[in-house]
């Protein structure tokens, strides 16, 4: 096969011997099952903004850091050179999301290199060593199906935990590996829309929809699922700082019907906003 331009620098640095085929070609990437050494690996070829369909949506991209002022201005202008930052960052979350997941546990695809645009990882197979199938390609019985989404919400734990909310998570961008057992096993792909759990105001919408996700589709075959709730539950331990690897989950989440003090939270803002004022008279009179 022909081979694509942008993995041409990695064949030329020895990082890939060859390309056996195109695997698959999604929103933000097409996929490359390529030969390096004794090892078969995957090459992740982002595609550039405007040949791709998933945008960086602003919910997402929000509190993402920057190298420095200048490069902070030009994305906020929408400059030739601040949409080449913005990008360079979109694919960086990526790239940072697997390897800090994979340092916590998390069973995601090992990353190996990545240069210009190319995204060199572990190419992730089921028993017979062929490419995995992902979630939406397969049907469960109930066992199966109770025990998979038991899996996927202890990863989803563990993510957060790693200050790591998916953002985009569901039957589409999960496979279905094996563990070092040769047992079947869920793999979490495709996080450039990671979001930074504790610095992004949409964290806990997100994390309640991907876990809402989750529920939904193995609730197809276990239909008890779909009455559970471990979105609210999961993200209310973690605001209370209580959220563990190994935290027992209930699935159900109570609402506090407590009534609010409106007066006590008017008598807050009041004395916040005498605070304030006095610190500006002082600066005045300083």
């Amino acid at each position: 096969m022909k081979i694509p331009s942008r993995l041409v620098p990695l064949m030329e640095d020895g990082l890939i011997d060859s390309v056996v085929r195109q695997l698959m070609s999604g929103k933000e990437a097409m996929v490359f099952v390529v030969r390096c050494g004794a090892e078969t690996r995957c090459a992740k070829v982002y595609k550039e903004a405007n040949k791709r369909a998933f945008r960086q949506a602003v919910d997402y991209t929000e509190n993402r850091k920057t190298k420095n002022s200048r490069q902070a201005r030009a994305m906020a202008k929408g400059t030739r050179y601040g949409r080449e930052v913005q990008e360079q960052a979109w694919q960086n979350a990526e790239v940072d999301a697997l390897y800090r997941l994979a340092a916590a546990g998390v069973r995601v695809p090992r990353p190996y290199h990545f240069h210009e645009g190319v995204l060199l990882m572990e190419l992730v197979t089921n028993a017979d060593g062929d490419a995995a199938p992902r979630l939406n390609d397969l049907a469960f019985t109930p066992e199966q199906a109770r025990q998979h989404h038991h899996t996927l919400i202890q990863e989803v734990v563990r993510m957060l935990c790693a200050g790591v909310v998916h953002g985009d998570l569901s039957e589409f961008n999960i496979l279905m590996g094996v563990d070092a057992d040769g047992q079947a096993c869920p793999v979490i792909i495709d996080l450039p829309q990671a979001i930074d759990a504790a610095g992004n105001n949409h964290a806990p919408a997100m994390l309640e929809r991907d876990v809402a996700n989750l529920r939904n589709y193995f609730g197809q075959f276990a239909p008890e699922l779909l009455a559970t709730d471990y979105g609210r539950e999961i993200w209310a331990l973690y605001a209370a700082s209580a959220l563990h690897p190994e935290v027992a989950l209930t699935g159900r989440f109570e609402r506090s019907r407590k009534a609010v003090d409106l007066d006590g939270v008017l008598r807050e803002i009041g004395d916040a906003r005498a605070e304030e004022a006095a610190r500006l008279l002082r600066l005045q009179t300083a």
